[in-house]
């Protein structure tokens, strides 16, 4: 079955957003971009957050305005601020080596996250140390961006776990039930790896989505 178009649009836009720590860049993604964008998906993106920024640089890229391995700068994803500020960061040899070796050790679990956190040189990254960090080893140490993964993708999990969980606990919000169908994407990708306690989760989330398109229906 063809997946729609709103599915088809979050996923290029999560590539859009990640293109930074993607082996091969601009040059890996660019192509999938100009393959998936039919003109639904397109539209589809218009409504997105920054959705706009990525239909543009993909109507660049089909007329050959930007070359399929490039960007235009005023199309980068954050504005171009997340590359520019790891480019600055310089650690020395003592926190690389703490940092390599909690990222080396590390337990994809609840525990494991909790250690990384605690680490000195994570807490120095702020609320963002998992985007930063991400960015900084893409750049400067790219041999630890397989082993990085599974720390991104444990934290994504587990965020997403807490999230959906105080979602369902409390009364569902016009914007939050709406934010909740624009990432069901994410939740779909995460909650399984908790097993059956994460799918009976990831049926209570869309039970929420589908009563806010219903509701929607009778409004209109």
């Amino acid at each position: 079955m063809k997946p729609k178009a709103s599915t088809v649009a979050q996923k290029l836009l999560n590539l859009y957003r990640q293109a930074h720590v993607i082996i091969g860049g601009w040059g890996a993604v660019n192509p999938v971009f100009v393959d998936e964008a039919t003109p639904d998906v397109l539209s589809a993106l218009a409504e997105l957050p920054t959705g706009k920024l990525l239909a543009k640089h993909i109507e660049n890229l089909k007329s050959g305005k930007t070359p399929m391995d490039s960007i235009e700068r005023d199309l980068l994803p954050y504005g171009g601020m997340m590359a520019e500020s790891v480019v600055n960061i310089n650690l020395s040899d003592s926190q690389w080596n703490e940092l390599q070796s909690a990222i080396l050790n590390f337990t994809p679990d609840q525990d494991g996250l909790n250690r990384m956190e605690q680490l000195p040189i994570v807490k120095s990254f702020g609320v963002e140390w998992i985007q930063k960090i991400r960015s900084l080893i893409s750049v400067k140490h790219p041999e630890l961006s397989q082993h990085w993964a599974t720390v991104d993708q444990t934290y994504n999990a587990y965020m997403r776990w807490n999230t959906a969980n105080d979602l369902i606990s409390n009364p569902l919000t016009d914007r939050a039930r709406a934010q909740l169908q624009a990432d069901m994407l994410e939740y779909e990708t995460y909650l399984p790896m908790f097993g059956e306690e994460g799918t009976k989760l990831l049926e209570k989330l869309r039970l929420s989505v589908s009563s806010l398109k219903h509701d929607n229906t009778n409004n209109s």
